[in-house]
């Protein structure tokens, strides 16, 4: 199963692809879309709906898995990301992608084996456990491979093949 991990954004969207098979996961490519900050927001999401499209296209994965948004402090950021994981999701769907999509909780727990690891944590043990020589970057591109490998965890769990 190919999937297509998503952290999403609108300024930096990160992406991770890895090849998942029952007890094997292995990191195909990952990276980010971004886009200028001096254009128009409307334009913005136009790069990030066009560039999705480019990615799954090129990379036919099997489904999509992305990171629900966690609302901290900031809002107007939070609004923002808001839009631009909706044409990525738009994306998907027009493609009838199967989408996942899973807590930060979800994702840690997943990866580290405990809802509250710190960042750190997650990007050692994502490392660690696809044996990457060294943590991805940028920040966005770690965080997209994580939500890929908790997706991976669960697809490939033998819980999901009795239900």
């Amino acid at each position: 199963m190919r999937i297509l991990g998503i952290d999403p954004g609108y300024a930096t969207i990160g992406f991770g692809i890895l090849e998942a098979a029952r007890g094997s996961v292995q990191l195909q490519q990952y990276g980010t879309i971004t886009t200028p900050p001096e254009l128009e927001f409307s334009q913005r999401l136009l790069v990030i709906y066009e560039d999705m499209n480019r990615l799954i296209d090129t990379v036919k994965p099997d489904c999509m898995a992305i990171e629900e948004l966690f609302w901290g402090h900031n809002v107007t950021t939070g609004i923002g990301v808001s839009h631009g994981r909706g044409v990525i999701l738009l994306a998907a769907a027009q493609r009838q992608l199967p989408v996942y999509e899973y807590t930060p909780m979800q994702i840690k727990q997943a990866v580290v084996g405990y809802g509250n690891a710190t960042k750190l944590q997650v990007m050692d043990m994502t490392k660690r456990i696809l044996k990457m020589e060294k943590v991805a970057r940028p920040d966005d591109a770690a965080d997209a491979i994580a939500v890929a490998l908790c997706h991976a965890r669960s697809a490939t769990s033998l819980l999901s093949r009795i239900q």
